[in-house]
């Protein structure tokens, strides 16, 4: 994993990533954002998962996610697989909040099911938005750096 400084922002910290381009990490406010482009199947939702939980592991201190769907051209995935991953990430080791932002019916149709799956999740809070504005609010972060950084 290679690290490179955002040149626009000291706050922002952009990491490369070969399985998940488009992810972006603000240290300020202990914030990953991923902003995901393309098919999102179940080999793709396990990488995913794969990726979060070694970061987890590996930090020392939690961070809040937000995931932008609104770059999904397609959604490949079975209510099983979700239903799956669902408890799985139930129980994370310290509090954190997890965002979903989604602006396509099929989108808001995964992240509305996901956060009702993570209801009562041990340390996790699942929040699905239609709006970066209010999801901004909920993770109380400036709504610009939600984003996608080829809209910044």
């Amino acid at each position: 994993m290679g690290c490179l400084t955002n040149a626009m922002s000291e706050e922002s910290i952009e990491f490369i990533l070969k399985d998940f381009p488009g992810t972006r990490y603000f240290p300020k406010f202990k914030l990953t954002t991923w902003h995901p482009k393309g098919v999102f199947d179940e080999p793709f939702a396990d990488r995913l998962i794969a990726f979060i939980e070694w970061e987890e592991y590996i930090q020392e201190a939690p961070w809040d996610r937000y995931a932008d769907l609104s770059g999904l051209t397609e959604i490949r995935i079975s209510l099983d697989h979700v239903m799956e991953k669902a408890r799985r990430r139930r129980f994370v080791r310290e509090p954190v909040k997890s965002e979903l932002f989604a602006d396509k019916p099929d989108g808001l149709e995964l992240v509305h099911l996901y956060e009702r799956l993570m209801e009562g999740a041990t340390m996790i809070t699942v929040l699905s938005f239609d709006t970066r504005k209010a999801a901004a609010e909920w993770l109380e972060v400036p709504p610009s750096i939600l984003m996608p950084p080829d809209a910044a």
